[in-house]
C-alpha cells in the first residue's frame, strides 16, 4: 500500500497563514481556516465517489504441461477399463462355478483377487486426478472435453496460480489476469487445486485462452486474481493520511454561518482495495465534503496525530 506520508508544512506557507484552531474537551484540535487561508494551502475538498471493483490478490503463476494431464487422465481410463474386465470375469466365473460348469473355486478366488485389485487401482488413479485437476473433473463431461481439448491442442494453456501465504480462500474468484511481459493476458478460473506445491499455499487452475507465443510449459509469471467485486467509497490517494492507528482523512464539517471560518475534523476510514490512481473506502459518506488536496497541511496545523472525530456531522 502506497499511503501518503505526512510531511512537514513549508516554512512560506506557515508564515502566509495565521491559522487558529478550537478545542474540543478530550478530542484533538480541529484546524479552522478562513477563505483566503484555505486558498493559500491549497485545500480543494470534494465528495467521494460511490464505486464497485473487485479485489485483486497477487499470486505466482506457473504453466502446466498438458501432456501431464494426459498422462493422468490415460492412466484413470486404463484403470477403469481393467476394473470393469475384471468384474465381468469375476461375474462370467461366479456363474459357471454356481451351475457347475466347470469354474473351479481357485478360479473363481483368483478371479476375485484380480477384480479387488483392479479396483484398488482404478480408485487411486481416480483419486491422483481428481487431486491434480480437481476442477477438471467437477465440470460436466462436455466442458471439461472442450478445456482438455483446447490445452493439449495448443489453443488455450492450463496455469497454476499459488497464493502465498494462504492455506484458504472464501468466495472463489473467477477471474484472473497474467502478466506476460508487461502484456495483461485474462484467464478463467475453474477453481481450487487440492495439491499443494513446495510454495505451501492455496493454488488455483486457470485457463488461459489463445495464449501469446512462446508462453509454455514452465513458464513462471505474476498473476492478479479478481474476487467478487466490493462497494465503497472512492478517494484520491492524495487524501488519505496514515498514523499508527490506521488510515484517516480530513472531513469539512458544515458550517453554520456563511462567514464561519471551516472546521475539518479527521475521521477513519477503513482501506479496502486500490482502484486506479485512488482507494476504495469505507467510513466516508458521498455528500461529505472530504480534503482531496492539502490534507499534509491540515495534519501539520493540527500539530498531533490524527484522533478519531466522534462528532463528525457538527
Amino acid at each position: 500500500m502506497r499511503i501518503r506520508a505526512r510531511r512537514a508544512l513549508p516554512a512560506v506557507c506557515g508564515a502566509l497563514l495565521s491559522i487558529s484552531v478550537i478545542a474540543t474537551g478530550e478530542q484533538s484540535l480541529q484546524p479552522t481556516l478562513s477563505g483566503e487561508q484555505q486558498r493559500a494551502a491549497g485545500i480543494a475538498v470534494a465528495h467521494p465517489l460511490a464505486a464497485k471493483a473487485p479485489e485483486r490478490i497477487e499470486a505466482l503463476g506457473l504453466v502446466l504441461d498438458a501432456t501431464t494431464l494426459i498422462s493422468d487422465m490415460g492412466d484413470a481410463a486404463v484403470a477403469a477399463v481393467a476394473e470393469h474386465s475384471a468384474t465381468a470375469e469375476l461375474a462370467r466365473l461366479h456363474a459357471l462355478h454356481e451351475g457347475g460348469a466347470g469354474a473351479s473355486l481357485k478360479m473363481l478366488e483368483a478371479a476375485q483377487a484380480d477384480q479387488a485389485r483392479a479396483q484398488a487401482q482404478a480408485q487411486i488413479a481416480a483419486a491422483r486426478f481428481a487431486l491434480r485437476w480437481g476442477p477438471l473433473a467437477a465440470l460436466p463431461i462436455d466442458a471439461r472435453q472442450k478445456v482438455i481439448q483446447a490445452s493439449t491442442s495448443g489453443r488455450s494453456l492450463l496455469l497454476r496460480a499459488d497464493l502465498p501465504g494462504r492455506h484458504t480462500l472464501g468466495a472463489g474468484p473467477s477471474k484472473a489476469v497474467l502478466d506476460v511481459d508487461g502484456i495483461q493476458v485474462p484467464g478463467r478460473v475453474l477453481g481450487i487445486l487440492r495439491e499443494t506445491t513446495e510454495l505451501q499455499s492455496v493454488g488455483l487452475l486457470i485457463e488461459v485462452p489463445d495464449p501469446p507465443q512462446g508462453l509454455g510449459p514452465g513458464a513462471r509469471m505474476q498473476v492478479a486474481v479478481l474476487t467478487a467485486e466490493r462497494n465503497g467509497m472512492l478517494l484520491p490517494r492524495d487524501a488519505l493520511l496514515y498514523d499508527e492507528n490506521g488510515a484517516y482523512v480530513y472531513k469539512q464539517l458544515t458550517k453554520k454561518t456563511q462567514a464561519e471560518m471551516a472546521r475539518y475534523a479527521p475521521v477513519r476510514v477503513r482501506l479496502l482495495l486500490p482502484y486506479g490512481d485512488g482507494w476504495l473506502v469505507e467510513g466516508v459518506d458521498d455528500d461529505d465534503n472530504i480534503v482531496v488536496h492539502g490534507a499534509g497541511v491540515l495534519w501539520s496545523l493540527q500539530g498531533v496525530g490524527a484522533r478519531q472525530h466522534d462528532d463528525d456531522d457538527d
